[in-house]
């Protein structure tokens, strides 16, 4: 089953369409990392202007409870581009939390990704910005259904020059000895402060598929970061133009407002908020420049624009040059609100009803929609469910249900306004002996435990929890492969 079975109906449907005059639209996805729900002024922030996204969230939709799939990089964006729940396709760890560089291991091959899905629909895809789902060569983006692809192999703060090895690092890991490993966070910590280019060796790459192959150059290494905003945004205007007589799909990962901050001469220090408002700023600049290309081109009205985050700001590491979660408890690395409620904006000129949707949204949908909007079939592995009546048609949401994943634990689980939380930090180190339950809709910052006083409530959602623990097939947590020393993807996948 899997890639074989859904390529081979897809391009039975490609085969169809390319003889009728109907084109598929065009996608993109803006993705921003770290970025918290409450750093848009749309979303209620007072400081930050975001006059591009503010304005695609009015002329489209607003989505005020939308999620990630995981509250930490890789299995969030692992999620996005598969459209299943970390436990079933191996991209989680439960000692490690996302890929670190010099991984052997990546997204397994046999995961249909949703360029290798539109790819037999005539679509050409590319990324431009961060990929963080395996850094050799063998798992670029380009090896997993993009054509081009232009950006940085994992997060801006990791190869940090003067930091333990690598190999160091993971032994102290496997070990549980992490008190050898403070002291280079802290470092760490300190390069935020006030950081430099220099601190990071972190690699550029531009690889791209031909006829011949696939074909891959280093840029540069160190990256300059103040200017890869701008770089991406160029390469990303430049490939919509390059494509627009054709279906395209874009995906843009920024590589901020991730620590370390750095934005280029025209937005530092135009900020109320600081460094973190200049960095946000500039991604809104950029998604501004996305859609006056779309709109110059005259295939707005044919391109669906998405734009969110990997999950919420970065809290523990920094107060003062992170995100914020507005009223939500909780930030990155926690399944509280704040870690995994990010702000969900659809846009796509003529096709989509303007409105604030309060209906339950993830990415894990992205997929499913995508595929509907192109025309394919939904592989049945897939978590996500089809959004296109929201979008279009203003219907009500059909997902009723969202499940919290961290580091390979089920820690938490919403169904409708309510929310049972199993774990005391929100993480997934300290089970609560018996659930706590939160009502969402009174209670955003989840500090009144209800479960005495509803106990029906409780029943019902453990019930559900029930149902969809049935459904799914776990697999083995690749991000450890390397503390065993092995160098491949699960046997079992």
């Amino acid at each position: 089953m899997g890639k074989r079975w859904l390529i081979l109906c897809m391009g039975l449907w490609a085969a169809g369409i390319l003889a009728s005059e109907r084109q598929p639209p065009n996608i993109v996805i803006l993705f921003a990392d770290d970025l918290g729900y409450g750093d848009l002024g749309s979303y209620g922030n007072p400081y930050i202007r975001t006059p591009n996204l503010d304005q695609m969230a009015a002329e489209g939709q607003r989505w005020t409870d939308f999620y990630v799939a995981s509250p930490v990089c890789s299995p969030s964006r692992g999620a996005l581009l598969t459209g299943q729940h970390s436990v079933k396709t191996g991209l989680y760890g439960e000692k490690i939390n996302v890929f670190h560089p010099e991984d052997p291991n990546g997204i397994p091959s046999d995961l249909m990704t949703l360029p290798e899905a539109l790819e037999p629909l005539g679509y050409t895809s590319a990324i431009m910005g961060k990929w963080h789902l395996g850094d050799s060569p063998d798992q670029f983006p380009t090896r997993h259904g993009f054509d081009y692809w232009f950006g940085l192999p994992y997060s801006n703060d990791m190869d940090r020059v003067g930091s333990p090895p690598i190999d160091e690092v993971m032994r102290a890991i496997a070990s549980n000895n992490l008190s050898q490993l403070a002291g280079g966070f802290q470092a760490l910590i300190d390069s935020f402060a006030d950081p430099k280019e220099a601190y990071w060796n972190v690699p550029l790459y531009r690889s791209m598929r031909t006829e011949a192959g696939t074909r891959d150059e280093l840029v540069e290494r160190p990256m300059r970061q103040a200017t890869l905003t701008q770089r991406l945004t160029e390469e990303a205007t430049r490939f919509i133009s390059d494509h627009k007589d054709q279906p395209f799909f874009l995906y843009v990962p920024y590589a901020m407002p991730h620590l370390p901050l750095f934005a280029s001469q025209a937005f530092a220090g135009t900020s109320l908020r600081g460094p973190y408002g200049d960095v946000v700023s500039e991604i809104d600049w950029s998604a501004g420049e996305i859609r006056k290309t779309l709109e110059g081109l005259n295939i707005a009205d044919r391109t669906m624009v998405f734009f969110s985050s990997d999950n919420g700001p970065w809290q523990a590491v920094s107060t003062r040059n992170a995100g914020s979660a507005g009223s939500f408890r909780g930030s990155k690395g926690t399944t509280w609100e704040g870690g995994v409620r990010v702000p969900g904006i659809f846009w796509w000129p003529d096709q989509i009803r303007p409105k604030t949707v309060s209906d339950i949204g993830t990415t894990l949908d992205i997929y499913a929609t995508v595929l509907a909007l192109a025309g394919a079939a939904l592989p049945s592995e897939a978590d996500g469910v089809d959004l296109t009546e929201v979008l279009t048609r203003g219907e009500p949401g059909p997902r009723l249900e969202m499940p919290y994943y961290h580091r390979g634990q089920l820690t938490a689980y919403r169904k409708g306004r309510y929310k049972l939380q199993f774990y005391e930090d929100g993480g997934f180190r300290k089970k609560r002996e018996r659930p706590a339950l939160f009502d969402l809709h009174q209670d955003l910052g989840e500090r009144l435990d209800i479960a005495d006083q509803h106990p029906d409530i409780v029943e019902t959602i453990m019930a559900a929890v029930s149902a969809h623990q049935a459904g799914v097939v776990r697999v083995a947590p690749i991000f450890d492969l390397r503390l065993d020393g092995k160098g491949g993807p699960p046997a079992n996948r």
